[in-house]
């Protein structure tokens, strides 16, 4: 190769150099850009939105663009800030509603005792018994929170405490409890029962059965039959306890078992207790891998539940 041709190649080739060096850098410039975009921006929305829930407040849900790793980070953010909005709610929620229910028998304890102590009002049977009442209302809300929240530690745990009990034999047992309020009231009752042996938390689920006949024998109206029937299903023991009753709203049947949730708007002491005894029960059936649920018929009311006989 000549002298002339070497210098005619080494400027080929430099010219080519420089070509792709520009392409690279331009590509490079390119591919920085896009993975900046598609990695730091999320981030930096998700920094942004951890620094607003270091201030109190919970962001609006980021905008999920991809299903890689970032995206799955961020869905999982957004499920965390909602559960996080959803707890604060629920927390706020029950302090006022047990900030309610607290404040009216605490009121007239405080108010009856003041009078008695100054002489103003003088004791009788009656006042007494109306004072009793009150404070026994307040210690039965104190043990069914505190029933709630062994029930609420419990649905954390892995396992907890079980033994085989034949639920006909304890749904009877718990019967036999209410016999003289039956009576007292001249209340009729019938029961339907098929033998089922399954393993089951034996007072939690005692504490179920005496919640909701409970409830069938406080909110009696009419004249009827409570009916208490209870068989086997192709996979579950159904449960049902069926009582005349006054309609419930049908937009009050999701609330049913909500705590503090009352059917009666004015949340009188006259018509129903603390609202807690359904929440009970449905965190004790849901414990049990089981379902409960409410259904209207003409003038009564049903109470269900349904236990998985796999756990026989």
């Amino acid at each position: 190769m000549t002298g002339m041709n070497q210098a005619q190649f080494n400027k080929t080739l430099y010219y080519y150099l420089w070509i792709f060096s520009l392409l690279a850098i331009i590509i490079g410039s390119i591919a920085h850009f896009y993975l900046t975009k598609r990695l730091i921006h999320p981030l930096k929305r998700l920094i942004e939105s951890t620094n607003s829930m270091k201030k109190g407040d919970y962001p609006e849900p980021i905008e999920v663009t991809t299903s890689d790793e970032i995206g799955q980070l961020t869905r999982n953010f957004n499920g965390l800030v909602h559960q996080l909005k959803k707890n604060h709610e629920q927390r706020q929620k029950l302090v006022l509603d047990l900030s309610h229910e607290v404040r009216t028998p605490l009121a007239n304890l405080s108010g009856y005792l003041y009078a008695l102590k100054n002489g103003v009002i003088e004791g009788d049977p009656a006042l007494y018994e109306s004072l009793y009442k009150e404070s026994e209302r307040l210690t039965k809300m104190i043990t069914q929170l505190e029933t709630l929240k062994e029930w609420d530690y419990i649905s954390e745990q892995l396992f907890f405490k079980k033994e085989n009990a034949d639920l006909a034999k304890l749904l009877k047992e718990t019967v036999s409890m209410f016999d003289w309020q039956l009576q007292d009231k001249n209340i009729p009752l019938e029961i339907d029962v098929e033998c089922a042996e399954l393993s089951v938390d034996r007072e939690g689920i005692l504490q179920v059965f005496r919640n909701l006949i409970d409830n069938a024998i406080r909110y009696y109206s009419g004249s009827g039959t409570i009916m208490i029937k209870g068989e086997r299903l192709a996979n579950d023991y159904y449960i049902g306890i069926t009582g005349p009753s006054h309609p419930i709203p049908s937009d009050a049947g999701e609330k049913l078992f909500e705590r503090f949730y009352r059917v009666d708007p004015s949340r009188s002491r006259g018509t129903g207790g603390s609202g807690l005894g359904l929440s009970i029960t449905k965190e004790i059936i849901e414990r049990h891998n089981g379902d409960i649920g409410w259904k209207e018929g003409k003038n009564k009311n049903t109470f269900w539940l349904t236990l998985p006989l796999e756990d026989a």
